[in-house]
């Protein structure tokens, strides 16, 4: 009930201002939010953010608004509006989610959506940090656990809403955008708050991140044992026989679910070098691409597809190839060390490699609620009219793709057919959120609001890149 009284109590809260008195905005009485500057920004000076070296220019003026908001007394959860001036608003809203575990308002983001004329909004989730895999904010404080989990972005939610009608008028459409954590945002957006947005977009989301610490913690403990690893020179090696096997001569698999490749192909005939793989390594391999095991939701957590796993921002980036000497995973650096070194077992010296399954299941049991977006019943969310559109990138190095699949099935066996509410697509060559040696990219936001505006739901998605294109049908 908490979430609905601070809805209603922000509506209250909120005087009618002069559309254009951005200045005006810094005087807004919201209960547990104070505002700490709002500026009309003019179209020659730009916004400054640290993922740009010079201010990024817009065509129009800009109303930025930022808040500091604490719905408890360990909570400090900052957050940004940002709103088109005048008739250079479309008069829709767009939330956007974050990434690892935050720490930084999603600026770039907000800016891509700001830049088609929507008013924006983002938070850092309740802590400040330059590292997306630091949680080191977490120890000891459960309350910015659940700040980060599921409140910073519900309270931005209503803090946005607020700030822009008051600023003018409520946007007439609301919507949500975001990959990995995001994902795992967006999802818990439509379980637990379906009538916040009339359109979702959930891209590579983490939405069981509970399984996803622990089967990633216990495959860093297993990839640093002797002979545990797949070290970062073979994959180029792999890839090739990988795209050579189920390639049909692209530089991407186009049918992943279709490739039976099996590294036992490069296994060393003779002396080891880096275009072939031992007999341990091969195991490794056979290991990554089948799953780890998962003691929490039980047999393997799907695997990661084969076709990338030499490319830019893939394995090695995400830590799934290593070195023999590489244990800095392991010892104080990643997702998984941090989960565990400071939600789970709370010390900051905790080495992955004496991780155990019960501490894993204890963590599961701790933070699943807070952390998981899990739930399939999305009855609540369809029954408003809300949109949902997922999309995951097949040869995703840090959230397995099926995991997307997974979540589709799980909707689908609690809800019947989803078609007309939600749809999945998956991305062939797309690596995590984006990027990949494939025709990738494709506009999630315009496909939600035609969605929305139209009711006409996505058959196929056109995605391109490279000077080439591919086309995706939604899972069926």
């Amino acid at each position: 009930m908490r979430h609905i009284v601070l809805a209603a109590a922000l509506c209250a809260a909120t005087p009618t201002l002069a559309a254009t008195d951005c200045a005006g905005l810094e005087k807004l009485a919201l209960p547990n939010v104070t505002i700490t500057a709002a500026t009309e920004v003019a179209p020659d000076t730009g916004i400054s953010i640290k993922e740009a070296p010079n201010p990024v220019k817009l065509p129009f003026a800009v109303c930025r608004v930022e808040a500091t908001a604490r719905p408890t007394s360990d909570s400090d959860i900052r957050l940004a509006v940002l709103i088109p001036v005048g008739n250079a608003w479309n008069g829709k809203f767009v939330q956007v989610g974050n990434g690892g575990f935050a720490g930084r308002i999603p600026w770039g983001t907000m800016l891509l959506g700001l830049s088609r004329g929507y008013a924006v909004a983002g938070t850092d989730n309740g802590h400040s940090s330059d590292d997306a895999t630091d949680a080191s904010w977490a120890l000891n404080h459960p309350e910015k656990v659940r700040d980060f989990g599921w409140r910073a972005v519900k309270t931005t939610t209503d803090t946005a809403k607020a700030i822009v009608a008051a600023y003018g008028k409520a946007a007439k459409r609301n919507y949500f955008f975001g990959c990995s954590d995001g994902g795992r945002e967006a999802l818990m957006t439509a379980q637990r708050y379906p009538a916040d947005f009339d359109g979702i977009v959930a891209g590579a989301p983490a939405w069981a991140w509970t399984r996803m610490m622990g089967v990633s913690g216990l495959e860093t403990k297993a990839l640093v044992a002797p002979g545990g690893n797949l070290p970062p020179a073979k994959l180029p090696a792999l890839q090739a026989a990988a795209l050579k096997a189920c390639g049909n001569g692209k530089t991407y698999i186009a049918d992943p679910p279709a490739c039976r490749f099996d590294p036992v192909v490069l296994e060393c005939k003779g002396a080891e070098t880096d275009a072939c793989l031992t007999a341990k390594q091969v195991a490794v391999a056979r290991s990554i691409y089948r799953g780890r095991p998962d003691i929490i939701g039980g047999g393997y957590m799907p695997g990661l597809t084969p076709g990338a796993e030499a490319a830019a921002n893939s394995w090695a980036g995400w830590g799934v190839s290593t070195t023999d000497a590489d244990t800095r995973r392991a010892t104080n650096s990643g997702f998984a060390w941090n989960h565990f070194a400071y939600l789970v077992v709370k010390d900051p010296k905790f080495d992955l490699r004496n991780l155990t399954d019960a501490q894993v299941i204890a963590g599961d049991r701790e933070w699943r609620t807070t952390l998981n977006a899990d739930n399939p019943d999305l009855s609540a969310f369809k029954a408003r009219g809300g949109k949902l559109i997922g999309y995951h990138g097949w040869n995703d190095p840090a959230i397995p793709p099926g995991l997307s699949l997974e979540h589709l099935a799980n909707v689908r066996k609690a809800m019947g057919s989803t078609d007309d509410f939600y749809r999945v697509f998956m991305v062939p060559g797309m690596l995590h959120c984006r990027g990949g040696d494939a025709p990738v990219n494709v506009d999630w936001f315009a496909l939600l609001d035609s969605w929305v505006e139209t009711g006409v739901a996505p058959a196929t998605v056109t995605a391109a890149g490279g000077g080439a294109t591919q086309v995706l049908n939604y899972q069926k």
